[in-house]
Parts: structure tokens; sequence; C-alpha cells
């Protein structure tokens, strides 16, 4: 942990305050604790991403999860992303409307959560309506298979071991049977090993690489079983760069087969230092950060900022967020309203002075915003909508 943390200041300490400063105009009008994100931040990250694709971007199925906002969703579109993952119908839909408005009619979206009951309902309403996007779901019990709409393809969920859903890596038995259920709607594996953390980078690749050898295994088994599998979705932020220099999916495929491999990496898009303490060799930036103002002197070493649990993520573990250009104030716990600083020198910032707060944890704290104020390439801002946050209420609401 304290490496991890020492790490992230090392990082902090890299980056240029002036590549994210803020005109003193703007500041002046901008109600905190606002989400602030910057356009040519995003834009570098994602050619980063498709870099690291080897300029393939059909080798990268970004989730959603993270930006949730059409302005971001059509950046990675316009720079030739045509395969997505997410997690609730509401992402989807923001994505599908991004699709239509710019008549994109190859893309394909794997809503990557076990949906159930009117969720699911809805997703194949969004099928229908939507018909130029291929849409699938996961699912991993052939009676839920049953129940998923008629228009919606189904890709097996695995647990790799993460214990969160799919079925157990070993039980081919439970695979091979919603493979066989699925039927010609089966497009896929998606493979999720968000648990490999390790601190020590041969450590991660070690343990991901021995899962990627089980998962081809299986799939070689389902292809005996005269079960295609035609997709392998893998690997989040901490492995993706794993998958990629796995010898089995150097060409995008499995070994010899017409087996498509994909990573699905999306914290990406913004960038974090919940993953930068581990990932500090990748080339990308941190992307959107929280503008707040500090608010009270409630200690001789302590000031406090107005930005608590209800407006970036905690859930992560402390410190919630670094401040840039001031490695000397340290973040205490958040209640829900308030995050102290401890501060460590003698420059302890006025009552009124604006901070940039670098999340630990970008995704969650980006579903706390309503809105975001986006600074363009050329300075200027715009207020865009974090459209996809939260979730929907009711089935029948309008599409």
């Amino acid at each position: 942990m304290k490496e991890s943390q020492d790490l992230s200041h090392e990082r902090l300490s890299q980056l240029n305050e002036n590549d994210y400063a803020l005109s003193d105009e703007l500041v002046s009008r901008v109600m905190t604790p606002a989400l602030i994100i910057y356009a040519d931040k995003v834009e570098h990250n994602v050619q980063a991403m498709l870099d690291y694709m080897g300029g393939d971007a059909s080798r990268w199925r970004p989730h959603l999860k993270t930006t949730k906002s059409p302005y971001v969703y059509g950046v990675m579109v316009d720079a030739g992303v045509r395969y997505f993952k997410c997690s609730t119908v509401r992402e989807a839909r923001c994505l599908l409307t991004v699709l239509a408005g710019r008549a994109v009619t190859d893309a394909d979206l794997l809503i990557a959560y076990p949906l159930q009951g009117p969720s699911l309902t809805a997703a194949g309403e969004l099928a229908t309506a939507y018909a130029d996007t291929r849409i699938s779901v996961l699912s991993e019990d052939p009676l839920h298979v049953i129940q998923v709409p008629k228009n919606l393809s189904i890709f097996i969920d695995i647990n790799p071991e993460m214990n969160r859903t799919g079925i157990p890596l070993n039980d081919y038995e439970s695979i091979h049977a919603v493979a066989k259920a699925a039927g010609d709607r089966f497009r896929g594996l998606h493979f999720y090993d968000g648990h490999i953390h390790d601190d020590n980078a041969t450590d991660r690749q070690t343990a991901s690489h021995a899962l990627y050898g089980q998962i081809c295994s299986t799939i070689h088994k389902l292809g005996e079983d005269d079960l295609t599998c035609g997709e392998l979705v893998t690997s989040g932020t901490p492995t993706f760069r794993y998958a990629l220099n796995y010898p089995e999916f150097a060409d995008g495929c499995i070994g010899e087969s017409d087996v498509a491999h994909r990573v699905s990496p999306g914290t990406v898009v913004f960038h974090d230092f919940q993953y930068d303490s581990l990932l500090e060799d990748l080339e990308l930036k941190p992307a959107a950060m929280l503008l707040s103002r500090v608010i009270s002197h409630p200690q001789t070493d302590l000031v406090t900022c107005d930005a608590g649990s209800k407006s970036i993520a905690s859930e992560a573990g402390h410190p919630v967020a670094f401040v840039l250009g001031r490695p000397d104030l340290v973040a205490k716990a958040p209640s829900e309203e308030h995050l102290p600083l401890q501060c460590t020198s003698a420059d302890k910032p006025k009552r009124g002075d604006t901070l940039l707060l670098i999340p630990k944890h970008v995704c969650p704290t980006v579903n706390l915003a309503e809105q975001a104020l986006l600074i363009k390439s050329d300075g200027t801002a715009e207020v865009i909508e974090i459209e996809a946050r939260a979730h929907d209420l009711l089935a029948d609401m309008p599409i």
C-alpha cells in the first residue's frame, strides 16, 4: 500500500500543472465541486490505446462504464472504435444514440452484465429500436438463456476466480450447457480477470497468462463439441497488455482459429491513480479531475475542501485523491461533503483557493456527476451531460 502511494506521489510530481490550467475568469464562475474533463487528454489516451492495439481498433472493446458521456463515446467512435462493452441499459442507450447520430451501421455492443427481469426486456427493446448495431448480453444459466429476447446474442460469462459473476472456469459441463442452449445466438466467452492486482508486473503477467491458457483450452474443447465460439473478451486495465502479448492472442485471434480476441479496458480513457500506481509505464494522462475549493482550516495542519464522498469515489480506499501540484496536501478520509487534507508544509492554501483533485478511482467519481465542464483543446469550455450515469427505473421509459 505504501509503495503504491509513494509511486502515485512520484507520478503526481511528473505532471505539468500548466497542462491542466484553468483561466481565472472560468474558475470564478464554476461552482464546486465540479467534474472537469480535458478534451486533449481524452483524445491522447484514446490514440495511445489504439497504438497499444497496433493500430487495430477492432482489438479494443472499451468498457463504457467509466466515461458515461455522449461526448467521449463520440471521440471513440470517430477514432474508429466499433466494438464496445457496457454494464447498464442507460449506457447502452447512450452509445446507441451516438452511433445512430453518426449513421454507424457496423458497431457491436456487449452489455457485459447478467441482466434480469425488466432490464433484460429493455435490452431487447433497444435491439429492436437500433437494429444496425449487434447487441449481446451475458448469461451463465440455460434457464436464463430462454428468457433472453430472441434479438439479443449471448456471451457466456466465465468466472476466472474473481468470484463476482460467471460459471467457474473449470466447470466445462455448465459452460457447454449454456452454449448449447444459446444455439446460433452463442457469440463467445466473457472472461474478466479484474482480480489480478499483483504489485509486480511479472507476477501479473504470469497469473494472467496461466488463466488465458485455461480459457483457450475451453474454447478448443467447445469447438471439438461443434459449439463455435466467435469471440473471447478478456482484460480490464491491469492486465490488457499481458493479453495483447500472450502468444496465442498475438494476431487478434485464438491461435490459428477464427475466434477473435479483444481486450476491454475502459478506465484508460480518463485514467486515474488507482491503476497509475500499478501501471506507471503506460503512456496515459489523467483526463478527468475534480475542481474543489478550500472551505475551512479546522486545525493548524489541516485544510478542508468541498469534495466529499458525494462527489469523489471513496470505495477504492485512502487516499481517495491526489492534489495536482501539491504533494504536500495528503487526503484523509472524506465525509459526505468534506475532504480533509493534511498539510505537510508551511504553505497552507487559503480559504477559497481552488484545487484540482485527481481521483484514485475515476469510474464511480464520474457517475456521481450529472454534468461536467469540458475543457476543449482551444482553451474554451462547454458544459456536457454525463448522460449515462445512474440507472433507468422503468422498462417502459421512452427510448
